[in-house]
């Protein structure tokens, strides 16, 4: 369970009354698109309804009845999130929100390039180029939504292009379990050669190439890479 110092309240008002739960914040947009999707246990601080989480009130079960027509904490949160709203303090506004900055910036830095250079941009000059966009970082927003919204605002202030490459790595037959395993989620083919090498091919974004080529270099010293037409 998501700690107490950690969980948001999500509150409903009705019938002159509040309904809240304890609920994990980084977990909510992944519960309103499919509950079930997340692990309960996981997501609630307590599996409780309360009037006052913070004062320990709790409505009756009769109350909680006639609002929410079942007892089940899962159907009970879902009608809460769908109509009610997230209170959070300033200070978790504040971590979530740069949080979630940080995370946009580096999507963007590991994945897109100059299309000119063929090469990413220092983190710097995005965060500086999302500062003057005066993108609105949104904590409970998917980040992959994020970045595409974030995208349209730097274009018109750095050329972004979003590009694959293809890596073919040759690595020695003894490294290849950390190698692989690092790969794998990348991988389009392999094989094992004639002397006992393992062989790959892999596609990723532009902007992760050197990253990618350096992980493989600190796991194999003797490992040999090749760009690969697209």
């Amino acid at each position: 369970m998501v700690s107490l110092d950690d969980a948001v309240l999500a509150r409903l008002e009705k019938g002159g009354k509040r309904y809240e739960v304890l609920v994990d914040p980084s977990l909510v947009e992944s519960f309103k698109e499919d509950s079930s999707s997340v692990n309960i246990d996981d997501f609630f601080a307590m599996d409780e309804v309360f009037h006052d989480a913070r004062g320990g009130e709790r409505p009756t079960e009769e109350a909680i009845a006639s609002v929410f027509g079942t007892q089940d904490i899962v159907q009970i949160a879902t009608a809460i999130l769908e109509k009610g709203s997230i209170q959070l303090t300033t200070a978790q506004r504040k971590h979530m929100v740069e949080t979630m900055r940080q995370q946009i910036i580096h999507r963007i830095h590991s994945q897109a390039v100059d299309p000119k250079t063929k090469s990413p941009h220092p983190k710097t000059r995005i965060e500086l180029a999302l500062e003057e966009s005066r993108y609105s970082v949104d904590p409970f927003k998917r980040l992959e939504e994020q970045v595409k919204d974030a995208v349209k605002k730097l274009k018109p202030l750095i050329p972004l292009s979003f590009e694959t490459v293809r890596l073919a790595f040759k690595i020695p037959g003894s490294a290849y379990g950390s190698v692989s395993q690092f790969l794998r989620s990348h991988q389009q083919r392999e094989g094992w050669l004639e002397d006992g090498s393992w062989a790959c091919v892999i596609e990723c974004p532009a902007g992760m190439k050197g990253e990618i080529i350096g992980q493989v270099m600190r796991r194999s010293a003797e490992a040999e890479v090749k760009e690969m037409d697209s």
